[in-house]
């Protein structure tokens, strides 16, 4: 029998996060980018995280974010 998905999960991304994943999807020769996300999704489980480390859920984005949730311009000064 075919993979069944019983779940539907919308995610927002930024441009530059699917410009990541869509270059992901096309250097792994992958057909679709939900299944790139799921590849994505199985190869980041894999690592193991330890607990209690005090990192914040904002230290999983893909981009480098400032303090008001927008990407830091690396060349202008602070």
């Amino acid at each position: 029998m075919a993979d069944l998905r019983g779940e539907r999960l919308q995610v927002m991304l930024s441009p530059e996060e699917l410009t990541v994943i869509d270059d992901f999807r096309f250097k792994h020769r992958m057909p679709t980018r939900a299944a790139a996300v799921r590849e994505l999704l199985k190869l980041g489980l894999t690592v193991l995280a330890k607990d209690g480390d005090g990192t914040k859920s904002s230290d999983y984005g893909v981009f480098n974010r400032g303090p008001d949730g927008h990407q830091s311009d690396p060349d202008s000064a602070a």
